[in-house]
């Protein structure tokens, strides 16, 4: 059972960013503060030790001293190939967050390990277009190898894996508890979408 077990930390990094002229996304700032000092304090809270970076370019190493930082085993298969990194290295569950998403707070984490018992996979409904947040979730080491066999068959869709997994939902009620979904789920992928998060951090937290 995941809550009788260690559950590790990881923040995604990857991407290229393309739509920030190459910046990375991630070091964008909300109210003068860095997205991913706010995911990885966030992380810290909910798992209770600084989490794992999942990153592939060398100047990761000095974003945020005292973490570890890894690169994908398979590279260039988006974000399952960063998924697949993480869990093929640990023995735990992992809890698996992307970078880019700054109103993350550590209640809506805890509430998925708590609940992902059970699961190999176990993940927060939302109202996104897959219907939940494949990049906010609990995923446990025997996805590895169905994850792998869909990096062969350059499936990259990060659900590619679920037919051969047990997957896990957490209902959007018990998400909307720890806050409204579209706000701790919403995502930077564009300079626009920095000014849409420091508009709604003013609206919804200053």
């Amino acid at each position: 059972m995941v809550n009788q077990e260690v559950v590790r930390g990881a923040v995604l990094a990857g991407g290229a960013a393309s739509r920030f002229g190459g910046r990375p996304k991630g070091l964008e700032r909300v109210d003068g503060e860095r997205i991913l000092d706010r995911v990885v304090r966030t992380m810290r809270d909910a798992v209770g030790e600084a989490p794992l970076l999942a990153a592939n370019v060398d100047e990761a190493n000095a974003w945020v001293p005292g973490l570890v930082v890894a690169k994908d085993l398979i590279p260039d298969c988006g974000s399952l190939g960063g998924i697949h990194s993480v869990i093929a290295r640990s023995p735990d569950p992992v809890l698996i967050v992307a970078w880019d998403m700054p109103f993350l707070n550590a209640e809506v984490l805890k509430a998925l390990i708590e609940n992902a018992e059970d699961f190999d996979v176990f993940l927060p409904e939302s109202n996104g277009p897959l219907g939940h947040e494949p990049l906010c979730g609990v995923y446990r080491p025997t996805c590895a190898e169905p994850i792998k066999a869909s990096l062969d068959q350059e499936d990259f869709r990060t659900s590619s894996f679920h037919d051969q997994v047990r997957v896990g939902i957490l209902p959007r009620a018990r998400v909307a508890k720890c806050g409204d979904p579209d706000i701790l789920f919403f995502n930077v992928n564009s300079p626009d979408d920095v000014t849409k998060a420091e508009q709604l951090w003013k609206s919804q937290f200053a």
